[in-house]
């Protein structure tokens, strides 16, 4: 049976209790086969979680995370650490909660990339679903809070970086072309009001927070915005904790996902789903 070990920033409680203070003593102690890496998204560096991972590999343990920082900050490192130590490093659950968007494009050999858009962020969508239902932006966002899909501080969402961190993880994984966050046009909700939110649903044209980015031979280019969109464009039709996803690539001309409203364990799934992964291959 794989030894597993959850990383969670519990570091003042385990010092009380006389537990191990640091993830390479855990991993030394625990002598873990599987490291299941869940501390927050850190935009600057990614950090610990990078740490974290490094060391499991170090260790000679799977790492899986549902943290989108240490694909952006140090993919390739991390990538190349693992297959020197021949082991697996998993994110499933960073864009789309474990819907097995990485995973789809393993079953797809010699297929390039070329561009994707879609909605990605569900704070954003719940808020301006909720603003074209009468609210300010003000209540929508409490009224996400009231639910749990918006943190306390919802900056990382309303102002376009957790969408735009998704946006440079599914560049530097699936075109292989890293991009540093500053390169990303990013623009939130924040200064839309509620007016402008209505307004544009009743021209049939609603706002969504659209993520965009296109491949020009060794090339990037990629924004995060809100978007009037047609309502003959799917992603009009995205509202709520939905997702939406649209690749474009050298044989397949179009390929959609779109995650309809998930629960609260779709994350958890998609951390069980690598776990699966990797103990069976």
């Amino acid at each position: 049976m794989a030894r597993t070990l959850l990383s969670d920033a519990r570091v003042s409680s385990d010092q009380q209790r006389g537990r191990p203070n640091d993830v390479r003593t855990w991993l030394k102690s625990a002598q873990t086969d599987i490291l299941f890496e869940a501390t927050s998204l850190n935009v600057q560096n990614g950090q610990p979680a990078v740490d974290h991972i490094r060391a499991a590999f170090t260790h000679s343990a799977h790492a899986i995370t549902a943290n989108k920082g240490p694909i952006v900050h140090a993919y390739r490192e991390l990538r190349d650490l693992a297959r020197a130590h021949n082991k697996r490093f998993l994110f499933e659950s960073t864009v789309m909660d474990g819907v097995p968007i990485f995973s789809l494009f393993h079953q797809f050999p010699a297929i390039h990339l070329t561009g994707f858009h879609g909605i990605l962020n569900s704070t954003t969508n719940v808020i301006l679903s909720e603003m074209e239902n009468g609210l300010t932006f003000d209540e929508a966002l409490k009224k996400a809070q009231s639910l749990g899909i918006a943190e306390t501080d919802a900056t990382h969402d309303i102002d376009g970086y957790d969408a735009a961190v998704k946006t440079a993880a599914l560049i530097t994984v699936l075109m292989d072309i890293p991009i540093r966050l500053e390169e990303i046009h990013r623009e939130g909700i924040r200064n839309l009001n509620a007016e402008a939110v209505r307004g544009a649903k009743k021209e049939s044209r609603p706002y969504k927070l659209v993520c965009r980015a296109k491949k020009e031979g060794s090339k990037v280019t990629a924004t995060v915005r809100p978007e009037q969109i047609p309502l003959n464009d799917p992603m009009s039709q995205i509202s709520g904790t939905s997702s939406y996803i649209y690749f474009a690539t050298d044989i397949f001309p179009g390929l959609a996902l779109t995650e309809e409203n998930p629960g609260l364990y779709a994350t958890a799934y998609g951390m069980l789903a690598d776990f699966v992964r990797a103990v069976t291959t």
